[in-house]
């Protein structure tokens, strides 16, 4: 995870993988993360199959977003915990957005989500 280039263990700017996050905590295969420097963002990719991601937002500790992976192990559905995106004409959060890069549509969380959720927030909190 990090450095944007998990196939060559390098990225194009030259940063080795594994240098851009660290991790604050993990609970079975969630891991909370946070970037090493710059805006928090999620993983765009891993290196660990079925891996959960939570990126959180340093120093403050604020939950930013949950990251899924697919089965080459790219990023391909994040769940947005911070901030309102608009879905039929109203400003909901959390919501989830599809794919690698997201193409600004979003959708509400779904009930296994929202289990999900559930799980993050008491396993952040708890720790």
């Amino acid at each position: 995870m990090g450095g944007r280039g998990a196939s060559s263990g390098m990225s194009a700017a030259g940063k080795p993988y594994g240098s851009e996050y660290h991790t604050l905590h993990q609970s079975g295969n969630i891991k909370f993360v946070a970037v090493n420097e710059g805006s928090p963002t999620a993983p765009l990719e891993t290196r660990s199959r079925g891996r959960v991601y939570v990126t959180v937002s340093e120093p403050e500790n604020k939950l930013k977003a949950i990251s899924f992976y697919d089965r080459e192990n790219k990023r391909f559905r994040q769940i947005d915990l911070d901030h309102y995106h608009k879905i039929n004409g109203k400003a909901e959060k959390p919501h989830v957005q599809a794919g690698y890069y997201h193409n600004g549509e979003a959708s509400k969380p779904t009930a296994k989500d929202s289990k999900l959720i559930d799980k993050v927030l008491k396993a952040w909190y708890n720790k």
